[in-house]
C-alpha cells in the first residue's frame, strides 16, 4: 500500500464521507475506497477510555506490534476499514456538527448507520445535507429502514438472520438432527452475511446514484435496511416459498432443489458433491461404478431425484464411503463432476488457487511492520483495485483533513481543547 492514489482508480476524485461504524457501512465504503474514492472515516473521540468504531475493541485476536504485543487495533477492525482516512469529530456539539457540513459541502457520499432520528437531532439527517449540497448522494443503514412499524428499533445482524428467516432454513434437518439435541435446531451462518449483503447492496446503490446523479446534477438519498437484505437474499427459497405457500424447512448441507448436492462422509473424512445438471449425474454415476442409476426413471432428471432423495441420498452415501477423499477428487474433477474439499482457513490461504488470485495483502502499518488483510476478489483488466493506505488509527488524519478544510493551526487547536475533535 502507499499514499499515491493512481488516476486510473474507477472511483478516483469521488469524495466519501463515512459516519458508519461495525460492518454493514464499513464494509460498503471500504468497497468504495477500494476502488479509488477518498473515504473520511468520521469516529467518536476518545474520552475516558471510550471512542471510535466500536469494533477496534473487539478481539482478541488483536494487530500484534514490532515486539509480538496486542495493539488496540482488532482484526476485526482491520478487515473492514483499509484505504480509509480516520478523523475523530463529536457530532454532539454543535461545532462537530459545523466541521461535518463543511466536510459534506466537498463530498460527494455520506453514509452513515445511525438509529432513525438520530442524524435529524443533529442537523445531518438527509433533507439537510441534500439542502446544503443538492448533489450528495446520501445513504443511510439501518436494521429495518426509515419507515415501517420497526424502524425506531435497533437492529443486528444476529436478530436479523432470525427474523429474515435464514435461521429456518440453516442448521441440520430434521431427518438428520433433533431440535433439542445437542447442535441441533437452526443456526445462523458463521459470518454477519446480512450485513455483509447490505453493505454491497449498499455500495451498489451508492454508484447507481452517482451515475444518476452524473447525468442529472442531483443527489438523493437511499434508504438500505439490514432486514430488506436478508429477505432479499433468500432467493430461490424465498421464491419456492411464494410459488407454492409452503415455507422451506432446514435441509443441513443439502440443497432445497438439487440432489446429490450436499456433504458426503467418505472413507478419510466428509467432501462436497455438487452435481447440477443430468449429464453430470450420469458421468458420477460412471465414476462411482454404477451407471444403471443414471437410467433408472427415479433417479435420471434431477426433479425425479430430487422427488426421490430419500431413497437416493442413503445409497450415493453407501457408495461414497467406499473411497478416499484424494481418489475421489481426483477421478470427479476428471470427469468434470463438482465436487471439492471442506477446507479450515490455514488451508483456505495455502490453496494454490486462492494464492495464485492473490487474496491476500500485505503493508506495512504504524504499528506493525508488515500487516495481512483478505484481498479485495474484484479484478479489473485496466483500473485494479488499489491498496493505497492500511486502516487508519483512531484520529490519524484529523490534522491532515481539518487543513484541506482551510483551518489553520489555532483553529484545530481550539476545536482539540474544546473537545470537538
Amino acid at each position: 500500500m502507499n499514499d499515491a492514489s493512481l488516476p486510473s482508480a474507477p472511483l478516483a476524485g469521488v469524495r466519501v464521507l463515512d459516519l458508519s461504524r461495525v460492518l454493514a457501512g464499513p464494509w460498503c465504503t471500504q468497497t468504495l475506497a477500494d476502488l479509488g474514492a477518498d473515504v473520511v472515516k468520521i469516529e467518536r473521540p476518545m474520552r475516558d477510555g471510550a471512542g471510535g468504531d466500536d469494533t477496534r475493541g473487539w478481539g482478541p485476536p488483536f494487530l500484534r506490534d514490532r515486539h509480538g504485543h496486542d495493539t488496540a487495533e482488532s482484526a476485526y477492525y482491520l478487515g473492514a476499514n483499509r484505504n480509509k482516512r480516520s478523523v475523530t469529530v463529536d457530532i454532539a456539539q454543535p461545532a462537530g456538527q459545523a466541521l461535518i457540513r463543511r466536510l459534506v459541502e466537498r463530498s460527494d457520499v455520506f453514509v452513515e448507520n445511525f438509529k432513525v432520528g438520530d442524524m435529524a437531532r443533529y442537523g445531518l439527517d438527509s433533507a439537510s445535507l441534500l439542502a446544503l449540497n443538492p448533489r450528495l448522494v446520501y445513504c443511510s443503514i439501518t436494521g429495518f429502514g426509515q419507515t415501517g412499524p420497526y424502524r425506531d428499533r435497533a437492529g443486528y445482524d444476529y436478530a436479523v438472520q432470525g427474523m429474515g428467516g435464514l435461521m429456518s432454513v440453516t442448521g441440520p434437518s430434521r431427518q438428520e438432527i433433533a431440535d433439542d439435541a445437542p447442535g441441533g435446531g437452526p443456526q445462523k451462518v458463521g459470518v454477519a452475511v446480512a450485513d455483509l449483503f447490505t453493505g454491497m447492496y449498499a455500495t451498489t446503490a451508492i454508484l447507481a446514484a452517482l451515475r444518476h446523479r452524473d447525468a442529472t446534477g442531483l443527489g438523493q438519498a437511499i434508504d438500505m435496511a439490514l432486514l430488506d437484505t436478508q429477505v432479499a437474499m433468500l432467493a430461490n427459497l424465498g421464491a419456492n416459498y411464494l410459488a407454492t405457500g409452503v415455507a422451506p424447512q432446514r435441509a443441513g448441507n443439502a440443497h432445497q432443489n438439487i440432489v446429490p448436492y450436499q456433504v458426503f462422509e467418505v472413507s478419510d473424512g466428509h467432501m462436497i458433491l455438487a452435481v447440477g445438471n443430468d449429464g453430470q449425474f450420469a458421468r458420477f454415476c460412471e465414476v462411482a461404478g454404477r451407471p444403471e442409476l443414471a437410467g433408472d426413471p427415479r433417479f435420471c432428471r434431477n426433479a425425479d431425484r430430487v422427488r426421490n432423495r430419500a431413497v437416493l441420498v442413503p445409497m450415493l452415501a453407501e457408495i461414497m464411503r467406499r473411497r478416499r477423499k484424494s481418489d475421489w477428487l481426483e477421478s470427479l474433477e476428471a470427469a468434470k463432476v463438482p465436487c471439492g474439499p471442506i477446507n479450515d482457513l490455514a488451508e483456505v490461504f495455502a490453496d494454490p488457487q486462492v494464492q495464485a488470485r492473490g487474496m491476500t495483502v500485505s503493508s506495512p502499518h504504524p504499528l506493525a511492520d508488515d500487516l495481512r488483510l483478505v484481498a479485495s476478489p474484484m479484478k479489473f483488466s485496466k483500473t485494479p483495485v488499489q491498496y493505497r493506505r492500511p486502516p487508519p488509527l483512531l484520529g490519524e488524519h484529523t490534522d491532515e483533513v481539518l487543513r484541506e478544510l482551510g483551518l489553520n493551526a489555532g483553529e484545530v487547536a481550539a476545536l482539540r481543547s474544546s473537545d470537538v475533535v
